[in-house]
């Protein structure tokens, strides 16, 4: 499909550096997954918190016709060393109104799929050098980023692990405090170590200089070996499809979590969405996520059998400190890609200027205690980046940042677009909900009357006043049937939209 009015395409990111890195590789003649790539390695120099070559993630990549996923998440290391031989230790994080303890240290981190998975997207799907992929994400670390009211919150929310060492505090804190709103942010070592590595590829991680400074700064306690670098592997998936009015939706398989759940609330949920009452649409909503909540907690097995998808209730997963990037070209390719790094172990690799992962402090991933992983699996996780196309023509990339919430706030948005005919951006600032172990919590933002059935289907509730980045960040783009292109960034995340 070829976009009208000259259009390029379209992108959709949670930063605006993210998002124009994207855009000018579009303006540039780079099709969606070079876009995509371009704006991944910003995200790292402008999203540190959440995007880093020492992190993992996910792509739905639509192409001629076809959708794969492309997984590239973090696996767990293949050795175990004992518990009293790391460097594995809590910090309070600070959310204002709650903390939350995370845990950090060199002991702490996962074997990272982000370099060689953005490679093999690139080998394969890819149009321009990968030297000139990396040039937005270089400029930009070397001129500085501003930092924005929503990344400075970020700082001062992980401000223990972002000061942990004191090259980390160098870079990501000033006078003893995180960076402040509107100050200069500059990463020289990042942008040294990203033309390096578009102009060796993946080796330099595997076994290269930035390999060997990962395994020095592991060495003495931390888990990853040499082996971890050089085995891990990059898989390529055949999506979760389903039929959804006339559209197909291509959602995150196992070992994933998220598009599975993803399936079985929409199934739950069937045409309770198209109801013209709007409390009773809230109520029909909440009551599929909350059943499917319980019975993937207490009957895994069933809920699988439901869906005819394997999703295991107690398979280790990783939930947090996500970004997402959604892009589409005029010749109908598609890139959804979700990725994390945690919050970071707290240290940075030396010389290259990014924090490796935590995603063995997850709590989640450790439900009988920690330090209990297998070794040398691929960790499961609830992103769930998503392409949907229609029999019309259309193409709707999305995915949000959320931790356990991206389930939710994918489901909605799709919901919203396919089932209720919304807007794309009314899709997604249309108010939330999320219910979890049978608490609510929903964005008070559709009325009294919606308010007031909430209340009474759920006893345990919370009501948010406004939009708030509890309830994710969907981040999405839409090639429209007639040719018109479409991007909306999640205001809760402050998401940007960009159409080339």
């Amino acid at each position: 499909m070829t976009g009208g009015n000259g259009q390029r395409g379209a992108v959709a990111a949670g930063h605006r550096v993210t998002a124009e890195a994207a855009a000018e590789i579009l303006a540039d003649g780079g099709n969606a997954f070079d876009a995509a790539i371009a704006g991944l390695w910003a995200a790292c120099v402008c999203e540190p918190v959440l995007a880093s070559p020492g992190g993992g993630g996910f792509m739905m990549a639509h192409h001629q016709g076809e959708t794969r996923l492309v997984d590239f998440f973090v696996d767990t290391p293949r050795a175990k060393r004992p518990a009293a031989d790391i460097d594995f230790r809590e910090i309070l994080a600070d959310f204002g109104t709650a903390t939350q303890a995370f845990h950090i240290g060199a002991g702490a981190t996962a074997t990272p799929g982000f370099v060689p998975g953005v490679f093999a997207i690139h080998e394969t799907l890819g149009s321009l050098p990968m030297t000139r992929l990396v040039e937005p994400a270089i400029r930009a670390a070397k001129g500085g980023v501003v930092m924005t009211p929503f990344q400075a919150y970020l700082f001062n929310v992980v401000s223990p692990i972002l000061t942990a060492t004191p090259a980390a505090a160098g870079m990501f804190a000033e006078g003893g405090a995180t960076l402040p709103v509107d100050h200069l942010f500059r990463n020289p070592a990042l942008a040294d170590a990203l033309d390096a590595l578009s102009r060796e590829g993946p080796r330099l991680e595997r076994e290269g200089e930035i390999g060997r400074a990962i395994l020095e700064a592991q060495r003495d306690a931390g888990q990853l070996t040499a082996a971890d670098l050089a085995g891990y592997r990059v898989e390529i998936r055949r999506p979760l499809d389903l039929a959804v009015g006339k559209a197909r939706v291509s959602l995150n398989p196992p070992p994933a979590l998220g598009g599975g759940l993803i399936a079985a609330m929409l199934a739950e949920l069937g045409e309770g969405a198209t109801t013209t009452g709007a409390a009773d649409r809230a109520l029909a909503i909440a009551g599929a996520v909350d059943r499917i909540d319980r019975l993937w907690r207490t009957d895994p097995e069933g809920l699988s059998r439901r869906i005819a998808v394997a999703l295991e209730a107690d398979r280790p997963r990783a939930t947090r400190g996500t970004t997402h990037i959604s892009v589409v070209d005029r010749d109908g390719n598609a890139a959804a890609a979700t990725v994390t790094n945690g919050e970071g172990n707290g240290a940075l690799v030396p010389g290259a200027g990014y924090m490796l992962n935590n995603m063995l402090g997850e709590e989640d991933l450790n439900p009988k205690g920690f330090h209990r992983w297998i070794s040398g699996i691929r960790l499961a996780s609830m992103m769930a980046p998503t392409v949907v196309v229609g029999r019309d023509g259309g193409l709707l990339a999305l995915g949000s940042g959320g931790s356990n919430r991206i389930r939710t706030a994918v489901l909605q948005a799709i919901v919203a677009r396919l089932k209720r005919g919304l807007t794309l951006h009314d899709s997604i600032e249309a108010p939330r909900l999320h219910v979890e172990r049978g608490r609510l919590d929903f964005e008070d933002l559709a009325g009294e009357e919606v308010a007031d059935a909430l209340r009474g289907a759920f006893p345990d509730h919370c009501a948010w006043p406004e939009h708030n980045m509890f309830y994710g960040g969907v981040h999405a783009v839409e090639l429209l049937a007639g040719g018109g292109i479409e991007a909306a960034g999640d205001p809760r995340r402050a998401g940007v939209g960009i159409v080339v």
